[in-house]
């Protein structure tokens, strides 16, 4: 049979699904290059310098920023000078690209000087825009030394391949209450209660505001600078956002309160509003302010030191601190204005227990940072900091030299870059991302200093993918006691796993999306940039068109039960009345369905009805990126399509049933509205691959999740190409017959982790106890889970901090060592295929100027082969590095690791030989693997054996079994009934047509004696994963070996030979087994047996002193006898004789702490005697 071969667009069509759960990285990084940079280069103010000497003022600022794609050299003509990810894993070095951009000078209103300034190496996602994989098809992938497969979405730095952890940051735009006992630690007469609010620029950066309540019936706003947090009185700041009087202000406060709406559903004011108001109104006179004038003057006077601008007007800075600080998200004052009422409004509500408070640590209230997000908040950091950083250096050049400063372009560029090269800017980046961590400021608004990226490990294909889909909570709450972090929300439904979680420190906080959340992005469907401008823009649009009353020009002068609040991410953009909200939703979600060009997809519709004391009431709207959004189906689509886009936040307020739920408890007042597409999509991409886990203990299902991204698997099909550290590959995988719908979805079999294995339910020979396993002895030899260890190590001898010197060798064979001829060439390099034993030499280098030689010896007591050398010849010099890739063959032996896909994880106990194994009567067939039936009555992992069964019957017929959970769940009514048979009926007829027991079972006979077993035994395929847990990278033994100086007790640590530790645990164990001559070999002879000089009059153990050194006699030396040599002579140095001393054999660390003691002034005296009884 010919296979045809598959086209280029069928071939990028099947990892279409795979490539959307890497797409949020990737658009992420495109924006930022695309526009993300730029924006954020505008957003960056201007640094002005003085000269009172000359009477100049000199502006710098930064201007088009340019990233260019990796090339290697100077030139960017040919294509050949491209650089390819594969090159910097082999070479360790980093996939970047030329960060520039223009730095402009400026003297008074003279013209503009740019010049084009190289700010350092950036480093370039995998198959964004600016990478040459971008556009390539699988074949083209496979030619550029790839995976056909390869996604992109991670970074290379060093030859190691780093991503940017997803963090958890609060939602941005949306005003938040909250109730901490910390809020009233800010200053006295501070409440628990506050509202606050992360208002995100057009450029990422992001500031909290927080609206605080004060125990006398006022607020106060505060924001953080640099210098810390500043408070202001809200009248204040209301007062100077707009020219308005203090009726103004009082009707809009009180607007939410009617005496008619005093009680009842929705009502959100209390008469105690009207207090409030008149004391917030009271504040502003006590002040003596009446005008806004006078308002931004008093917030600039106080501001003009802290942000760093002298010279301005009071009223100026006020005005600085309105833009860059309050609601930064918006811009205009009006707007600014009404979101603060609105927030006032929220926080009586919450004080006076008329809504609930926000919960900070449920996903409706939460977003990610994106890896381009970080990226700009960082860089942004930094050139700013390098722009204050050149103002202060020439600020002191001025200040020295006078009237004789340089004034010229190229010196001021030069005063810069001398202490401050630009460079510095790119490496920041490159820090970053390389270490995770960051100098953290208050005005970056991120909440840790380090944990941003981590290594992209390809332990197995799974483990890689996980941490493209995983989100941290943040690592400031590891260390917290506190359990409410961890806890799983009901509003995680659909868009965090609930099984797929790490146990223990990280559990609850490193949690992963489910395989259909996707994040929102800046781009559309088509791949084309949102303009958000003019999205909100027709928004705004269609709800006036439904019955909204726009807030501009005039305030809002309603509230609820009336009308609602409607907010457009984070605009208060009008008030709808309480019967036409329900429509204008609906008539919004519609837009959402029809492909509208200017109505998004993923459109959040946050409807937040009318309660008795719930959450606050309103209608908010996001369109904004970095949102969980989930498909679901709408009952009530009559368009083309019924998949419809949600946030978390809109799905705690809708009617969504699940097809096996009916009506889910519902009243007919409330009809479900939508449905879930399938039941696994609530489920991780890794959890998807378990089969039938709605039959498994949910615990079982959160191991395998674990254990699946530890298997030995098939690691990568690029493995020549690699210089991983270290990679794990098993030899003969395949792919398993009994499978979910997930595998060909997500294209796993690209990368098979297991086996299927014949196992045998038995208990046998009682090797399997304890979930320990036997495994056919055969079975293995003819192959199964056989495996390597690929260990690279890259020799740069032109790295002169590294252990070969200053960059003086070469790589050449010792002439004088003619052993190592056998294993070291004439280059100085293994030869490939090598088999070397351990210290072996494999590599030589030779010093031309100390004239030495160093040779590489294996390490460790296993034998290895050489399996890769590479070297780098981009000099026309001898090469300076090389790769040497040793493999090491990992068989199954004694004491490994193995594990099914339902949590049934055990040791391999005895590789047993094929002819005592247990066999069929019937088929003759021994099972591979014999595991003890004790593993399941506890444990109730029912689908390994519905696993067993199924394999059995697929393997009979020849075909895959799919094993996808929640399957008659979804079943639809007018099926047969013979479908809606359960998997056992179906599996069972199948096994029973092919002459096999109905139920699985099987009757063995020993393969020791050779009679039947008494009982019926079951047996069947059962797909089996090897963990990379081996006993030969964890068995520690030592007889003799390295010892701690201070205490003499043998070092601890497995690579330097040391021993295990014999604790408090063990030794109570040895007292309560009576094994005292043990318990003394270990604790005393084997570790630091020591024979002290005592003094038994005065008890010392410090003061002993030799008389005379001991010396061996001539006699003994001529007649080559042994010797004793002459006594030892010891005396006291405190009594002054040597007739009291004696030798007592004793630990060695106890005359240490008789020495730590004697440095404390603490002497230790020991009582002598002769009679054991005292």
């Amino acid at each position: 049979m010919v296979s045809k071969e598959k086209k280029p667009e069928s071939a990028a069509a099947e990892y279409a699904e795979l490539r959307d759960l890497f797409r949020h990285h990737i658009e992420s990084f495109d924006h930022m290059i695309e526009k993300g940079l730029q924006t954020m280069f505008e957003h960056i103010r201007p640094v002005e310098i003085e000269n009172p000497h000359k009477n100049k003022k000199m502006k710098i600022w930064f201007d088009d920023p340019v990233v260019h794609q990796p090339l290697k050299g100077s030139s960017s003509k040919a294509m050949r000078n491209n650089l390819f990810p594969h090159e910097c894993r082999q070479a360790k070095g980093s996939y970047t690209g030329t960060f520039s951009a223009n730095i402009c000078f400026q003297y008074d209103d003279g013209p503009v000087i740019r010049e084009n300034t190289l700010l350092g190496q950036f480093p370039i996602m995998l198959m964004s825009k600016l990478c040459h994989l971008r556009g390539a098809d699988p074949q083209k992938l496979v030619s550029y030394k790839e995976e056909s497969s390869e996604m992109g979405g991670y970074f290379i730095l060093n030859g190691i391949e780093r991503v940017v952890r997803l963090l958890i940051m609060p939602k941005r735009n949306y005003p938040m209450s909250m109730v901490r006992d910390s809020f009233r630690d800010r200053r006295e007469g501070f409440s628990d209660k506050a509202v606050l609010m992360r208002c995100v620029r057009e450029d990422q950066s992001s500031v909290t505001v927080k609206l605080y309540y004060l125990q006398s019936g006022s607020a106060s706003f505060g924001f953080w600078t640099k210098n810390g947090e500043i408070l202001l009185p809200v009248g204040i700041v209301l007062k100077a956002l707009i020219d308005t009087t203090d009726h103004e202000i009082y009707t809009s406060l009180t607007c939410c309160y009617s005496e008619k709406h005093a009680q009842g559903k929705g009502v959100v004011g209390t008469q105690l509003l009207a207090e409030r108001a008149k004391i917030i109104l009271d504040d502003i006179r006590h002040a003596n302010l009446i005008t806004r004038q006078e308002c931004l003057q008093y917030i600039g006077k106080p501001m003009n030191t802290l942000l760093g601008l002298d010279g301005q007007s009071s009223s100026m800075v006020g005005e600085t601190v309105l833009r860059d600080y309050i609601f930064v998200h918006l811009d205009n004052n009006h707007d600014k204005f009404n979101l603060l009422i609105f927030m006032l409004q929220k926080l009586f509500s919450l004080v006076d227990q008329t809504s609930l408070p926000d919960n900070p640590d449920a996903l409706h209230n939460q977003e990610v940072l994106l890896p381009g997000q970080l990226i700009i908040i960082h860089l942004k950091d930094r050139l700013e900091h390098w722009l204050q950083q050149g103002k202060v250096l020439l600020q002191d050049e001025i200040k020295d030299k006078g009237k004789d400063f340089d004034s010229s372009f190229e010196h001021v560029k030069k005063v810069i870059h001398k202490k401050y090269p630009a460079r510095q800017i790119g490496s920041a980046i490159e820090n970053l991302l390389r270490s995770g961590k960051l100098v953290l400021h208050p005005t970056m608004d991120l909440q840790q200093d380090k944990g941003y990226t981590v290594q992209a490990e390809r332990l197995n294909f799974l483990r890689f993918l996980s941490h493209f889909r995983a989100v941290h909570r943040g690592a400031s709450f590891a260390g917290l006691r506190t359990t409410t972090v961890r806890k799983l929300l009901p509003e995680s439904w659909g868009f965090l796993c609930p099984v797929h979680t790490p146990d223990g420190e990280p559990c609850g906080l490193l949690n992963h999306m489910t395989s259909t959340c996707r994040i929102s992005s800046f781009f559309d469907s088509k791949g084309n940039t949102r303009d958000f401008m003019k999205i909100r823009l027709a928004i705004v649009n269609v709800l006036i068109s439904v019955g909204m009353t726009s807030s501009i020009p005039r305030l809002v002068q309603a509230g609820p039960p009336v009308v609602l609040s409607v907010l457009l991410d984070g605009r208060v953009i009008g008030t709808i009345a309480i019967k036409q909200v329900q429509n204008a939703v609906n008539h919004l979600r519609v837009l959402k369905m029809s492909s509208s060009p200017m109505i998004p997809d993923d459109l959040e519709v946050g409807y937040v009805p009318l309660s008795f004391g719930a959450a606050y009431p309103g209608l908010y709207i996001f369109t904004n990126p970095s949102r969980f959004v989930r498909p679901v189906r709408n009952l009530l689509s009559k368009g083309s399509t019924d998949i419809e886009f949600i946030g978390p936040f809109e799905q705690v307020f809708m009617e969504i049933k699940c097809p096996d739920g009916i009506d889910g408890g519902r009243k007919e007042k409330f009809p479900a509205t939508h449905e879930e597409i399938h039941p696994t999509g609530i489920l991780s991409v890794v959890a998807n691959l378990t089969p039938w886990s709605d039959h498994n203990q949910s615990p079982r299902n959160m191991y395998q999740c674990q254990m699946a991204k530890q298997t030995m698997a098939f690691s990568t099909q690029a493995i020549h190409f690699r210089a991983d550290q270290k990679l794990y590959h098993l030899q003969t995988p395949q792919t398993p017959i009994v499978r979910t719908k997930a595998y060909t979805k997500f294209c796993i079999d690209e990368h098979p982790t297991g086996t299927n294995a014949i196992v045998a339910v038995l208990a046998y020979t009682g090797y399997d106890m304890e979930d320990a396993m036997i495994l056919n002895k055969s079975s293995v030899e003819r192959g199964m889970f056989h495996g390597q260890i690929y260990e690279t190590e890259t020799i740069d001898l032109s790295d002169t901090k590294g252990k070969f010197g200053q960059g003086n060798g070469i790589f050449r064979r010792s002439n004088t060592n003619k052993s190592a001829r056998a294993c070291v060439d004439s280059d100085g390099l293994p030869y490939v295929g090598q088999i070397l034993r351990p210290k072996d030499p494999y590599y030589s280098i030779y010093d031309e100027v100390n004239f030495k030689t160093h040779e590489g010896t294996v390490k460790g007591s296993e034998t290895v082969i050489v399996d890769y050398v590479s070297v780098d010849t981009k000099t026309k010099k001898p090469f300076q590095k090389a790769n040497i890739r040793l493999r090491h063959p990992r068989n199954p032996i004694i004491g490994d690791k193995f594990s099914s896909r339902h949590g049934q994880k055990g040791v391999c106990s005895q590789l047993w030989p094929d002819i005592d194994m247990p066999f069929s009567g019937v088929t003759g067939m021994r099972p591979d693997l014999i595991i003890n039936p004790h593993a399941f009555p506890s444990r109730m992992t029912i689908a390994m054996l519905l696993e067993s069964i199924a394999a059995k019957a697929g393997s009979l017929d020849g075909e895959f079994v799919d094993a996808t959970p929640f399957a008659s769940s979804v079943k639809k009514d007018d099926e047969d009934e013979s479908e809606s048979e359960s998997i056992v009926d179906q599996i069972g007829d199948k096994l029973r047509r092919r002459g096999f027991n109905y139920l699985g079972v099987e009757m063995l006979y020993s393969g020791v004696y050779g009679t039947e077993l008494t009982c019926e035994i079951f047996v069947g395929p059962v797909y089996y994963q090897r963990l990379r847990h081996m006993v030969s990278d964890k068995f520690q033994v030592r007889s003799t070996g390295r010892r701690d100086q201070v205490t003499h007790q043998p070092i601890k640590g497995r690579k330097q030979g040391g021993g295990i530790r014999f604790g408090e645990m063990e030794r109570d164990s040895m007292l309560a087994h009576g094994a005292a001559y043990l318990l003394h070999d270990r604790l005393d002879t084997c570790s630091d047996k020591h024979i002290a000089d005592v003094c038994s009059i005065c008890g010392s153990i410090l003061a002993a002193e030799f008389i005379q050194p001991q010396s061996r006699t001539v006699v003994g030396q001529i007649a080559k006898l042994p010797t004793t040599g002459a006594p030892r002579k010891v005396s006291c140095l405190v009594c002054k004789t040597s007739k009291g001393m004696e030798t007592v054999v004793m630990p060695y660390v106890f005359r240490y702490l008789a020495a730590e003691l004697a440095a404390m002034n603490i002497q230790m005296t020991l009582n002598l005697s002769k009679n054991a009884a005292v």
